[in-house]
């Protein structure tokens, strides 16, 4: 190519692809569950320390 020629056209990449499956949703509800099941625990453990029951 001489300096100031066009560049070749780019090849076409467009079109239609497959649908994408949805992800599922479970994992991040279940580490939620997890992670609240923990915070519950230790500040339990925190109000019967505190009440001296423990």
């Amino acid at each position: 190519m001489q300096p100031g020629d066009v560049p070749p056209d780019a090849g076409q990449t467009s079109g239609l692809s497959h649908p994408q499956p949805i992800p599922s949703r479970a994992p991040g509800i279940i580490t939620l569950i997890v992670i609240g099941v923990l915070v519950l625990g230790v500040a339990g453990f925190f109000v019967l320390r505190a009440l001296d029951l423990l």
